[in-house]
């Protein structure tokens, strides 16, 4: 263990105390939902939620983007999220010029990747799925991003992501822990998704973690791993292989990068670092950083590689991106075991044996 991680760890174990708090009043909050105290609104139509009971990234993105493939050639869908970090406020549906700054990154990764796909943002879920409805009346189902924890809108399909290195049955709330919900939360959900596991993971270290998360008899737990595709030019979309002759300069502002340093340490000849903070918001002095790291590398083969979310952030400056190598690593999920298409089968299940009215009725919410 490094000083800064020691140092980190320590001082978060003196903030317990403000997690004391905090695990309070989780508590105390969903007493009340699941009381009936206070009231979730139901929707009469098909809402699928993704989530997690931490802060940090458990692959929830690669999620919506699996889910908006596997559904999009039946469906007629939308993905709605809350638009994190984003310059507006309230409800908006992308349209052919919106930026990544009016709608947030991980909207505008989907929204550029899928033109044609409704992409909504609005903090207050409750006001914005009937205008989502209202804009967009052939939609047969709603895809909620990041939605787990908030308890305003009851989805009638719950997908519950936990990361294989850091499940949230071995964690504690924050400030102290990552928690942001408690661990018992896990039972609303209908399907729970270890994430980013080995790519070889043994079913034995398969049934121990099923028995960590003992989930109840009609939960179903999946297991995925990362895959990464070809890197493509920011701008021109071509494509250039990673291989042990090419030098990298990795720039990304994501939760947990370390899958994707272990990814070009295994694949790259060598590999050297721009980090930023989650969301981070680049700036021209930003870029001028990255371009002289890259010109101080020595190599003939070189290139810069991000992460699709970091991409949306780095669009706004296309005209000093013509001459720079600057490519996307594209991920997605894989999911292990041979259980993919259990997963689909209940995800495409839910939508097509949905008890409410057709799409074209009127919405009714029930409070």
């Amino acid at each position: 263990m490094n000083f800064n991680s020691f140092f980190l760890k320590s001082f978060r174990v003196l903030l317990l105390p403000f997690a004391l708090l905090y695990g309070i009043i989780i508590i105390v909050r969903n007493f009340l939902y699941n009381k009936k105290y206070l009231r979730s609104a139901t929707f009469n139509f098909p809402l699928i939620c993704i989530g997690n009971l931490v802060v940090g990234g458990t692959g929830k993105s690669p999620m919506v983007e699996y889910l908006v493939e596997l559904l999009h050639p039946q469906f007629r869908i939308a993905t709605l999220s809350r638009g994190y970090k984003r310059k507006t406020k309230g409800y908006a549906l992308a349209k052919e010029n919106t930026t990544a700054l009016e709608i947030g990154d991980e909207p505008m990764q989907f929204h550029l990747k899928y033109p044609e796909l409704p992409v909504a943002v609005g903090e207050e879920r409750i006001v914005a799925i009937p205008q989502i409805l209202q804009d967009k009346p052939e939609t047969q189902a709603i895809i909620l991003d990041d939605a787990f924890q908030h308890r305003e809108v009851e989805a009638g399909f719950n997908i519950l992501l936990t990361e294989y290195g850091d499940l949230y049955t071995k964690d504690f709330f924050m400030p102290t822990g990552d928690l942001r919900d408690q661990r018992s939360s896990a039972e609303r959900a209908n399907i729970i998704v270890v994430t980013k596991c080995p790519p070889q993971l043994a079913e034995a270290e398969q049934k121990k973690i099923i028995g960590e998360l003992d989930p109840l008899a009609n939960q179903q737990v999946f297991f995925t791993a990362i895959e990464y595709g070809t890197p493509y030019h920011i701008l021109t979309k071509v494509q250039q292989p990673i291989t042990q002759q090419v030098e990298v300069l990795l720039v990304c502002g994501i939760a947990n990068p370390k899958p994707l340093k272990q990814y070009l340490l295994e694949r790259a000849s060598t590999y050297y670092q721009l980090d930023y903070s989650d969301h981070h918001i680049f700036r021209i002095d930003d870029l001028k950083d990255i371009q002289e790291k890259f010109e101080a590398i020595t190599a003939q083969q070189k290139i810069i590689i991000t992460t699709e979310k970091d991409a949306v952030r780095l669009m706004k400056f296309s005209d000093q991106l013509q001459q720079l190598p600057l490519y996307v690593l594209p991920i997605k999920h894989k999911f292990l075991f041979n259980q993919g298409q259990q997963f689909n089968d209940m995800v495409i299940g839910f939508i097509q044996n949905f008890k409410g009215p057709s799409v074209n009725e009127e919405l009714k919410i029930n409070n």
